[in-house]
């Protein structure tokens, strides 16, 4: 099963811009859908973006249509999460996800997922 390892989390202020990225190991980084989910304090782990094995399709979430976007070198078996515009309420701990298929992006649906990198928005 594929292993994931976040990167790029920090403290910024509100406006700012950070990319996160998520170095994947194993040979099969292709055969996966990959997203990302954050989950604030008290709150549960919710999705923000997923994309397609390929690349050639992703979704976001409501919350951060516009501002975040979500891609993937199959070739450097990584996941990127660029995420402009930032808000306090973006403030989270924020995870890699593999998955099956690009469909449905629940949590009890993603087979593996990595250790999380804290993103803290200032105001």
């Amino acid at each position: 099963q594929v292993q994931l390892v976040e990167s790029g989390g920090g403290l910024v202020q509100a406006g700012d811009s950070l990319r996160l990225s998520c170095a994947a190991s194993g040979p099969t980084f292709i055969n996966y859908a990959m997203g990302w989910f954050r989950q604030a304090p008290g709150k549960e782990r919710e999705f923000v973006a997923g994309i397609s094995r390929s690349g050639s399709t992703n979704t976001t979430a409501d919350s951060v249509k516009g501002r975040f976007t979500i891609s993937r070198d199959n070739v450097k078996m990584t996941l990127y999460l660029q995420m402009n515009s930032l808000k306090p309420e973006d403030t989270a701990v924020y995870y890699c996800a593999a998955k099956g298929d690009s469909r449905n992006w629940y949590v009890n649906r993603v087979l593996s997922w990595g250790q999380g990198t804290q993103v803290t928005v200032s105001s």
